[in-house]
């Protein structure tokens, strides 16, 4: 039996502790309360095969065009064939997912960007997330594992090359080590790198920054996905791309389309699409938000598919059945992470990461939508089996560390936000991130708080991400250079013709 220490409470890291309490002793670590995480927030569903007129053949194909040529096939044959039997675990678990006509009856199945199929499953028409959060919590709850809340890793010791715990900031102040013989980082993304974002405050990016300064291999940082539809109101809260799914359409501020001038698949193009070609409406129109017209859906359907989003409109005094409502892009998800291989193994022994942390190369550059909680599901089942037997772990080099300049000042997080969303945000240039980078360089992190500890991370991690996006000189999925269009050419001209 071994000790494993599991960092992280949403679906990645619950699945995690569930499965590997079965044969070791699990710790389980969480910055915040259990209950908090990006899992809790994730509208629009699950994307896995469960209709006879759907193949996972096309699940495969979807998920690989969405990826811009960049994902692993191996890790995407893997999401895609697991994900239909690890979603019927989730319910064997005691998450109900919606069905057409109450329960007993087929299980509802929604369609989104880039999908050809209707495969993506919801619970509480837009509450899934929580759904499946609720439901691993109790199965967690019920089990005999030692869970510390309100406790942040610092970082990870290592031993003789060997993850063997980590160093944790606990909710008395005090810095203790918690140590084991396995480490599972299963600690989201890094939303808080940008102004608006999607994700919840406790999105900083710990896992990976920490895994980076130990030397573990990371891929992919220059693909930050975007969610084209947030409510352009303080906090900018996620408007489900399941509602454009639905019908939904996006309007300029003179209550045109716009979208269908950009790609054949208008508002259902894939997200970096869509996003790009809302930032250009916005600019065509000074800055002010898009609208999105949910309208043709009625109030009776708005209410019972999307409940959250309803009440979400209506506490910020409008009436989506009525009048459509300005939204804006917002950072959502990271594709790069902590490169992993299909059994969670990092490149340093004893390391395993899962969920948005990590790097499996089934997203590639651009993630398919709803394909991020299937992800989390299928991979960390994978990675709790596989804990004890380090195999043939990830292939990569370390990411060297960029240099911190010696008149550098301290860092204010939104000076830096500001500084990435305007240079290694949506559109990005050598001039750009070069700047970014130099002032990047001129920024430390100082201090012993939580807060302090998380600019931190922040900050390495803004300064991998702004590298690895002027290292990629070319636009691919969620990367899109204006001084190196090639990739994107077809699309570049289109959004061009709008702009």
């Amino acid at each position: 039996m071994m000790r494993v220490i599991v960092v992280g409470s949403g679906i990645a890291g619950l699945v995690t502790a569930y499965l590997a309490s079965k044969q070791h002793d699990v710790v389980l670590v969480t910055k915040a309360e259990l209950a908090e995480s990006n899992t809790k927030y994730a509208q629009g569903g699950i994307a896995a095969v469960l209709s006879p007129e759907d193949s996972v053949e096309s699940h495969i194909a979807d998920t690989i065009a969405a990826g811009a040529g960049l994902c692993d096939p191996a890790a995407v044959a893997v999401l895609c064939s697991e994900g239909p039997q690890r979603v019927r675990d989730l319910i064997a678990l005691g998450v109900e997912f919606d069905r057409v006509a109450g329960p007993g009856s087929p299980l509802a199945q929604g369609h989104e960007a880039a999908h050809s199929a209707r495969r993506i499953l919801h619970a509480g028409g837009d509450a899934t997330g929580l759904a499946i959060e609720v439901a691993l919590l109790r199965a967690v709850r019920a089990l005999a594992i030692e869970v510390h809340e309100h406790t942040f890793v610092r970082d990870l010791i290592v031993e003789d090359g060997r993850v063997v715990g980590i160093d944790a900031l606990g909710p008395d102040g005090l810095t203790r080590q918690l140590r084991g013989d396995a480490v599972v980082l299963a600690t989201g993304g890094a939303g808080q790198l940008y102004p608006h974002t999607t994700n919840p405050a406790v999105a900083t990016g710990d896992g990976i920054a920490a895994a980076m300064r130990a030397g573990a291999a990371v891929a992919d940082l220059e693909f930050y996905q975007f969610h084209p539809t947030a409510l352009a109101v303080p906090g900018t809260p996620l408007v489900s791309e399941a509602v454009r799914g639905e019908g939904a359409v996006l309007l300029d501020a003179h209550g045109r389309r716009f979208m269908t001038h950009v790609h054949p698949d208008a508002e259902l193009a894939p997200r970096d699409v869509v996003a790009r070609g809302i930032a250009r409406a916005m600019a065509r129109q000074g800055g002010r938000p898009v609208l999105l017209d949910a309208t043709g859906l009625g109030k009776e359907r708005l209410a019972t598919r999307f409940p959250g989003i309803t009440a979400t409109t209506a506490a910020h005094g409008f009436d989506w059945s009525r009048e459509p409502v300005p939204v804006t892009p917002a950072a959502h998800y990271w594709m790069g992470g902590i490169r992993t291989d299909l059994h969670g193994r990092t490149t340093l022994p004893g390391l395993y990461a899962v969920g948005e942390a990590a790097c499996t190369g089934a997203h590639g550059a651009n993630r398919l939508a709803s394909n991020s909680l299937l992800e989390a599901l299928v991979f960390s089942w994978r990675t709790a089996l596989a804990l004890g037997d380090d195999g043939t772990r990830a292939a990569g080099a370390p990411t060297a560390m960029p240099v911190e300049r010696a008149d550098a000042v301290p860092v204010d997080r939104a000076r830096l936000q500001r500084l990435m969303w305007e240079h290694v945000g949506l559109e990005r240039d050598a001039a750009g991130l070069t700047a970014a980078a130099d002032q990047l360089a001129g920024w430390r992190a100082d201090g012993d708080t939580v807060h302090d500890l998380e600019n931190r991370n922040l900050l390495d991690l803004a300064r991998a991400m702004t590298a690895a996006a002027l290292a990629r000189d070319e636009s691919r999925g969620a990367h899109h250079r204006r001084d190196h269009p090639e990739e994107g050419a077809a699309l570049g001209s289109a959004l061009e013709a709008v702009a």
